[in-house]
Parts: C-alpha cells; structure tokens; sequence
C-alpha cells in the first residue's frame, strides 16, 4: 500500500498520430492531462513531463499503461520502460488489452468517449490495481515476435493464394480437382509435375490426344523420374481429362496465365517462409535455452513451433497455471446454462492472442502425429460428436497440449512418455 501511494499512474491513449496521455495520483488527482504526437520528440516531452510531476508531487514510483493498438503502441512502450532519465523512478509499462478498458470504462456513467477521457480511464484502471498482465518484455522478444507472426501472415497468404488457384484448376480441369484419394494421379495439384501438367498444355484435348509414350516421357522429365509407375499417372491423367468439363477456346489463354502466375506467387511464397524459417531459429538461439529445450523436447514440436509459442507467452511465470494460459490464447469456452439446461453446443472464446493461437494448433497438428497418445485422444474426441469432430477434437487436444507446455516449463523439465520428465 505504501508503494502505492508513491506511485504515479499514468494512462495513455495511443492512435496512429497521437499520444493522449492523464496521470493521476493514489487518491485519483488528475495532475497531467496532454495530448503529443506519437513520435519520438511527443515521447520526450511525454517523459520530461512525466518526470517534473513526479519531482513536484514528491513521488517515488511510475507506471505507464497504454492499450494494445496494434503496432502504434510498440515503440511508446519501449521507450518508457527504457529510458534512463526514468529509472531512478522504477518505470513499468503495461501494454493492455483493449477488450479490458473497454469493460472496465462501462463503470464510468454518462462519460464522453474523447481521447483524453479514455486516457482518464486507463490510468485509472491502473490506479485500480486491476493490472494483472506482465510489463513489457523488451525489443528481443519483440524481435522473435516480429518475424513469427510474419511468418503467419505469409500461410495464411500461402492459403488464400492456394485456395484461389484451386477454383481456377477446377475451371481448367475440373475432375483432377474433384477425384477421390485413390483416383487422383498426383498427390497433390501444386507439385512440380501437377504443375507442369496444368500450364505446358494449353488444352484438355492436347492431354486426350497425347500418345501413351509422349506422356509418359513428359512425366518422367517434369518429375525427374520420382514416380513409381509414371505409365498409370499418365493413363489416370487422361482419364480424368475425358471426364472433365470441356472450355471454351477463348478461356484457354486467360486460364493458363492465370494459373501460371498463381504458381509463381505460391513458390514465392514458400520460399520466403523456408527463408523465415531459418532466420526464427536462428534468433531463438538468443533465448532462455531451458524454455527452447522443454518445448523442443516434445516429438513435433521444431524451433518454428516452439518460437512461435515462446514469441507470444515471454517467460512462463506471466501465468498462475494453465488454465490462464489457455485463456490468453483463447482456448476457453464458456458454458450456456438456463435453468436446468446446459448446452453441449458451445463456442471457444478466441479473446486472446490469436497468434498465440494459430502456434498452439499447429503444434498441437504435428504432436498428434507424433505421439501416440495424442492421436489416441484426438480419434476419441473425434468418435464422441457427429458434428464438427474435427474442430473440437484439435481444440480439445490443443487443451491437453498447453497442460504440458505449462508442466514442462513451469517445472523446467524434458518431455518424457513416461510422464514424469527429466529435470534439465
């Protein structure tokens, strides 16, 4: 409590632009109310402002707390936990989540929705003791941080690009992008041969027409010989032209380039994820080798997996237990009850950080590929519901996942299958 009263609490509004910022004291007088630019000259004046008050009112300690706004927040926060003129004050910043202010402010009656009100809140959120998050973590993790969510931005556009192109194979060929497993002739349409396949031949009727020879010869060049019998391809190939739907002669052009200039993009794509890759596990080295080792203990789990989940929690201790762990990443659901009805039927949360998220399942994805007892759990999961088994079943399995990642790094132990782990 004392520490409290000693402390100065300020609450800044971040946009694009502009820095609204309101300091307030234990006993909620509003000594500092000013808006600057979101700059580094606003973030001195921030600072020096800062400092004279503390200095004026006799204070010991400061804490910054600023919602998450996207990147806008990420250099303010930085600097203020950094600065040197700052230290003797003991600074902490706090990068809080908007959803939190946001139902927090709803205490406040009939107030207008300004910037430096919203700044008047969030230092009062703070002044409230309500902050519950860990102080900003610094520029390395951020490093980590920056190239992992990249990283997710480019699958997710390797996704869309791949899902775009899929429509346009259809419209070229469409029952080789319809056949069932067994039938198909590739293993999958982006390869190098499907590719091939695709683009080189400007019409079904060139496929249909091909000898026997020509086109088995065109998949042995196109695959560098990788094919175990390229003689079915090459019949399975024509089948599935015959049976496709025929195009209009003044689509073939538009088609192929089409589909040539998707590929292009896609094997771009993947060649700057691969390049991501490598430099994700090289940043990782820089960190806590227990955290790396522990993740990477468990069968599945590489340095892209494990970055990308250290990238988004820091250090283990920010959370109680597991269950505020899975609530961060947003694998919670909440239940539906009235009465003496409860639903079955109920929706994940996803208020938390959703890149969190997107590592968690992934890694969740290639541990049950991994470990059997995973894959036991997730065909349980999977044979308990008629609907949507797979979603629950990875959700669920994801859950039982971040009960061992907390284990594991909160004991700082190895994976085992014994279940006991060995101390590191």
């Amino acid at each position: 409590m004392n520490k409290l009263l000693s402390t100065l609490f300020v609450g800044i509004d971040v946009s694009s632009k502009t820095n609204s910022f309101c300091a307030l004291d234990f006993s909620a007088n509003s000594l500092i109310y000013k808006t600057i630019s979101n700059n580094q000259p606003g973030a001195r004046i921030l600072i020096d402002s800062v400092i004279k008050c503390l200095k004026d009112n006799n204070l010991k300690f400061v804490i910054f707390a600023l919602e998450s706004t996207s990147i806008y927040s990420t250099h303010i926060a930085n600097m203020l936990s950094t600065d040197e003129q700052l230290m003797p004050f003991h600074p902490f910043a706090y990068c809080l989540n908007p959803k939190t202010i946001k139902n927090f402010r709803k205490s406040f009656v009939d107030m207008d929705k300004t910037d430096t009100n919203d700044a008047y809140v969030i230092a009062d959120f703070a002044r409230c003791n309500k902050i519950t998050s860990k102080p900003w973590r610094g520029p390395q993790l951020l490093a980590l941080q920056r190239l992992t969510r990249y990283r997710l931005h480019l699958a997710q556009s390797l996704t869309r690009e791949k899902t775009f192109t899929v429509s346009n194979i259809f419209i070229k060929f469409s029952e080789l992008a319809i056949l069932e497993k067994d039938t198909r002739p590739f293993s999958s349409n982006f390869g190098a041969t499907a590719k091939a396949v695709l683009t080189e031949f400007l019409s079904l009727d060139q496929i249909i027409y091909s000898s026997l020879d020509d086109l088995v010869n065109f998949i042995i060049s196109k695959s560098k010989n990788r094919f175990a019998n390229p003689e079915l391809t090459a019949k399975l190939i024509q089948k599935a032209a015959r049976d496709s739907y025929r195009l209009d002669k003044v689509l073939y052009e538009p088609i192929n380039v089409t589909l040539a200039s998707s590929f292009n993009i896609i094997s771009a794509l993947e060649k700057e994820r691969d390049i991501i890759d490598k430099s994700i596990a090289k940043n990782l080295k820089g960190f806590s080798e227990n955290q790396v080792l522990s993740l990477q203990s468990i069968p599945g789990v590489g340095p892209v997996y494990a970055a990308g989940i250290i990238a988004e929690i820091g250090s283990i201790d920010s959370f109680r237990s597991h269950d505020a762990l899975a609530k961060f990443a947003g694998i919670t659901w909440r239940k539906n009850q009235s009465g003496n009805f409860n639903s079955s039927n109920t929706r994940m949360t996803k208020t938390g950080s959703k890149y969190l998220r997107y590592y968690l399942f992934e890694a969740t994805q290639s541990v049950i590929r991994h470990i059997p007892e995973y894959k036991l759990f997730y065909q349980k999961k999977c044979s308990e519901v008629p609907n949507h088994m797979h979603k629950r079943a990875l959700a669920l399995t994801t859950r039982k996942f971040i009960r061992l990642i907390y284990a594991l790094l909160s004991k700082n132990l190895l994976y085992s299958s014994s279940k006991v782990g060995e101390r590191q």
